[in-house]
C-alpha cells in the first residue's frame, strides 16, 4: 500500500472539508479511518480498499448537496483517477460509497465484501455512543430541529424517501436510527464495540427523560 497515496488522500479530504458542518467534518472523518484499521486488524481485507473509502467516504454527503448521490462518486474517482490508483481498486472504493449509507441498506446486495462491511461499521460505531448524542444534537441544531416534543413520536420504519425528507425532533433520531445500529454490525470487532456506546446511548436517554419531566 502507498503511503504517499494515503496521506495525499488525507490532504485533499481536509481541505475538501474545510468548513463542514461539524458532525460531518474532517474529524468524523479521521475517526471512522482510525476505527477502520482498529476493526481492520481483526480481518482479512485488502487494507488500501478500506483506508481510502474510510477517508473518502463523506467527501460530499448527499444531505449537503440537496440529496444528490451521485457527487461523491465523481469526486472520488476524479481525485484517485488523479493518483493513478487502478481500475480495480477504484471500484471498490466507489462500491463502498455508494453502499455505506443507513438510508441505503434496503438496496445493498445481501452478501458484502469485508471492506465494505469494516468501514460500514466504523461509520456506524462513530454514530452512536458520547460521539454520537454530541454529532445528533450538533446535526439537530444545524437543521433547527426540536431537540424534543412529547406528542411528536418516533418513525420506525421509514422508506429511504421518507428518512431523507424527515425533519423529526433529535431524540426521535435515536429510536429511528441510532439505537438501531448496534444489531446492524458486520465485524465481531465492531460488534463488541458497539456494545459499550449502546448502553451510554440508553442511560443518556433515560436521563434525559428524568430531566426532562423534571423527575
Amino acid at each position: 500500500m502507498s503511503q504517499n497515496l494515503i496521506q495525499n488522500t488525507l490532504s485533499f479530504v481536509k481541505e475538501k472539508l474545510e468548513g463542514a458542518e461539524a458532525g460531518h467534518d474532517w474529524f468524523h472523518i479521521e475517526r471512522v479511518w482510525k476505527l477502520s484499521q482498529k476493526i481492520a486488524a481483526a480481518e482479512t481485507c485488502n487494507l488500501e480498499v478500506v483506508e481510502l473509502s474510510a477517508l473518502l467516504h463523506d467527501i460530499a454527503d448527499p444531505k449537503f448537496h440537496d440529496g444528490d448521490e451521485t457527487l461523491a462518486l465523481k469526486i472520488s474517482r476524479e481525485f484517485l483517477e488523479s493518483q493513478n490508483v487502478s481500475d480495480d481498486i477504484i471500484e471498490q472504493v466507489l462500491f463502498i460509497i455508494k453502499n455505506i449509507s443507513f438510508k441505503n441498506r434496503g438496496e445493498i446486495p445481501d452478501v458484502l465484501p469485508i471492506e465494505l462491511q469494516i468501514v460500514q461499521d466504523a461509520d456506524r460505531i462513530d454514530a452512536i455512543g458520547a460521539i454520537g448524542i454530541a454529532r445528533t444534537f450538533n446535526y439537530g441544531g444545524f437543521k433547527n430541529n426540536l431537540m424534543y416534543h412529547p406528542d411528536i413520536h418516533p418513525k420506525l420504519n421509514m422508506t429511504k424517501e421518507e428518512y431523507k425528507k424527515s425533519n423529526g425532533t433529535t431524540i426521535n433520531h435515536f429510536y429511528e436510527k441510532l439505537l438501531l445500529l448496534k444489531d446492524l454490525m458486520n465485524t465481531g470487532t465492531g460488534k463488541k464495540l458497539a456494545e459499550e456506546r449502546h448502553d451510554f446511548m440508553l442511560n443518556f436517554l433515560e436521563q434525559f427523560d428524568r430531566e426532562w419531566n423534571v423527575d
